[in-house]
């Protein structure tokens, strides 16, 4: 295959690709605009924080892949890649741990004042007076918003340090982050507003998107305890800057936050930000996941989707449906043997069926199978009894779906 990174992964997982005989361009100056006029006869696409704009997808010719050495795709048009039948796969949860020893770290240094004590002591200014005034940390209570996995990471060590935890109760979640809840020890409340009365620290853990854009405003701020803090290392859009503040200078509240609007494009350049100039604000250059354990683990979880899109199995995609769709499910057992597929298909074709997806899975001993079709359109009795008369079918199932579904 051919694999563009448009941004830099250490060599040695790249050459890991190379040695099973990928073509690897490495190519980390490239960005929005200019990744269009390369993309051809590119296989596979890796970013980091490069964006992947609908442009990138039409001018691709065999494009099959797009990965994100990350977590977050808010970056990669999603829905322009999957209308040209692209998968966008990310790379979840290794930087989890990084970016929960940055939120604690930043907790701590607005606690006792470490930045400014340390620029003090690199002027000559011994002042043990005004430093000593920190209010500690253990007994309070730390509000967390959008318990994934970084949440949880940031909550497994907010409870060593003898705080209360609190985060949101919601129906649906998925079975093993209510495990994770329960084992941390964090409670439930009902609503965001119980957790904004009740925190001392409010720490936000929320992916980009529109529907995080602005959730910290005037409404959320007011809501928040007077002097508490609040710790934001997710996206820089989830917070209206002049709101906060706003409320640092009517409420006291203090901020520590990793991520900005307006952030600087490149690695290194000029950063006028009132709010990260602000002496009740400590920041850091969105470096949350820039730990080399974190870059580690994620560049060989890039290389695991690499391997897995080349063996057929893409993993962590997030641009495919995830439930059943289309009107109908049809399950036929038969044996494993040439044109038993291909001649149910001629049968839906015939009949106006669209299929819309399809897997077979093949027993132990390889003389039986099981496929599983989604399909939109009437499968009528005379279309199932047309299936089941193939040769080597030995059962056919219908399960159809209510359309308002």
């Amino acid at each position: 295959m051919k694999i563009l990174f448009a941004d830099a992964l250490p060599d040695s997982y790249v050459d890991l690709l190379r040695q099973a005989g990928d073509e690897c361009i490495v190519s980390p100056e490239l960005d929005a605009d200019d990744i269009p006029d390369v993309i051809k006869g590119v296989d596979v696409l890796v970013v980091r924080s490069t964006k992947v704009t609908a442009a990138t997808i039409d001018r691709s010719d065999n494009l099959g892949l797009i990965v994100r050495a990350g977590a977050g795709t808010n970056t990669i048009d999603c829905n322009a890649a999957a209308g040209s039948g692209i998968y966008v796969c990310n790379v979840p949860g290794t930087n989890s741990v990084a970016v929960a020893e940055l939120t604690l770290g930043l907790l701590l240094a607005l606690d006792r004042h470490i930045p400014a004590a340390a620029n003090d002591l690199r002027n000559g200014i011994w002042n043990k007076k005004g430093y000593s005034k920190a209010d500690g940390l253990m007994g309070k209570t730390f509000g967390i918003i959008g318990v994934g996995e970084i949440g949880l990471a940031v909550a497994e060590r907010v409870r060593s340090f003898g705080m209360a935890v609190i985060a949101e109760r919601k129906a649906g979640r998925r079975p093993d982050i209510e495990a994770r809840i329960r084992s941390v020890g964090i409670r439930l409340v009902d609503d965001l507003d119980a957790i904004l009365a009740e925190s001392d620290i409010v720490s936000i853990h929320v992916p980009g998107g529109e529907r995080t854009v602005n959730l910290v405003d005037a409404d959320f701020l007011g809501k928040m305890k007077p002097n508490s803090i609040l710790l934001n290392t997710s996206r820089g859009e989830v917070v209206d800057e002049q709101a906060l503040l706003d409320a640092i200078e009517s409420k006291g509240i203090r901020a520590g936050l990793d991520v900005f609007r307006d952030e600087p494009g490149s690695s290194v350049g000029e950063f006028a930000s009132r709010l990260a100039a602000h002496p009740m604000v400590v920041g850091t250059h969105h470096i949350g996941a820039s730990t080399q354990q974190a870059q580690d683990a994620t560049s060989a979880g890039a290389i695991d989707v690499i391997e897995a899109y080349r063996a057929g199995d893409p993993t962590n995609c997030v641009n495919v449906v995830r439930t059943r769709v289309g009107t109908s499910t049809i399950t036929i057992r038969h044996f494993d043997r040439v044109g038993v597929l291909a001649a149910a298909l001629a049968v839906l074709r015939k009949a106006d069926i669209n299929v819309q997806t399809m897997e077979n899975k093949v027993f132990e001993g390889s003389n039986a199978a099981m496929a599983i079709i989604d399909v939109s359109g009437e499968v009528t009795s005379e279309v199932t009894t047309q299936l089941a008369a193939l040769d080597n079918v030995i059962q056919i199932q219908i399960q159809t779906r209510d359309r308002d579904q």
